[in-house]
């Protein structure tokens, strides 16, 4: 029984094959998941798709950390964590990284916006 996850990111179109070649080697280490990248170049989007059994423990932290490196490489790219699928709670931990200072106004935007914290609470800021 797999279970699949989407590692979205997105670049600047001149650093697209570097991402693209980036994320298929980084993949490619990693025996126990099962991946493919499809994306849309005309805008610098790329998503790796990956997946592994829902109980592998051990594949899933691979994942994870296979996530991090590939964010981390679109950010250095001066791209960003999020393509078109936006933050949630799996790309909440990169925001420092991505929007340094400017977060915090994000969040006083947010808080100006949505006082009562109802629109989709914890998915954007982390704690």
């Amino acid at each position: 029984d797999q279970s699949r996850i989407v590692i979205d990111v997105a670049v600047p179109i001149s650093a697209y094959t570097e991402m693209i070649h980036y994320a298929r080697e980084e993949a490619l280490k990693e025996k126990e998941i099962t991946a493919y990248i499809f994306g849309h170049a005309g805008d610098g989007n790329i998503h790796l798709v990956v997946g592994t059994g829902r109980d592998n423990a051990k594949a899933w932290e691979a994942i994870d950390a296979l996530n991090s490196r590939v964010v981390t490489k679109a950010l250095a790219l001066g791209g960003t964590a999020t393509g078109e699928h936006g933050v949630g709670i799996g790309k909440r931990k990169f925001m420092p990284a991505e929007h340094g200072a400017s977060l915090e106004w994000m969040r006083k935007v947010k808080q100006l916006f949505d006082p009562n914290g109802i629109l989709n609470p914890g998915k954007m800021f982390p704690d």
